[in-house]
């Protein structure tokens, strides 16, 4: 699936019972002492539990600024809310790479200019030889284009 715009934003994923039920399960198990609500460690915690990484301090700083002043930490509804847009940025980054690598025909994890053209040949088979140089020298490499950097952009609404 392809996204309609370019420079399109995570769209908005409906989350099944199931894996709201396995959010709220993991906001119970970190949440010690049963307080109500996850403290910094107890939300690093889930972040592992869910999705295999620990937070950076500056993400995890973040997140904990967004927390209303009144209550000590991030309570389920606040949670639930993190995790549906994290979950949405996960699976945006997936159709990125997935698209990425169906044009990175060497499986090298970078598009060269001949394979930026030749994608560009597929989907848009009209568009002057020069535009697509153009978007092609735009990108931070001059030579190839890396996955990382296109991934970065998009998530940020570059």
């Amino acid at each position: 699936m392809f996204f309609s715009q370019a420079g399109a934003r995570p769209q908005m994923w409906e989350v099944s019972p199931s894996e709201h039920k396995k959010w709220v399960e993991v906001f119970k198990a970190c949440d010690e002492d049963n307080k109500g609500y996850l403290s910094r460690e107890d939300f690093k915690v889930a972040v592992v539990m869910l999705f295999g990484y620990k937070p950076s301090k500056i993400e995890a700083d973040s997140v904990m600024s967004s927390v209303d002043p009144n209550t000590s930490g991030i309570l389920l509804e606040g949670f639930l809310n993190i995790v549906r847009q994290k979950k949405e940025v996960q699976l945006y980054r997936n159709e990125i790479r997935h698209i990425f690598t169906a044009f990175d025909r060497h499986y090298r994890g970078y598009l060269t200019l001949e394979d930026f053209t030749k994608a560009f040949r597929q989907v848009a088979p009209k568009l002057p030889e020069r535009i697509i140089l153009e978007v092609f020298r735009l990108q931070e490499h001059l030579y190839h284009i890396e996955i990382a950097p296109i991934i970065a952009r998009k998530v940020q609404g570059k």
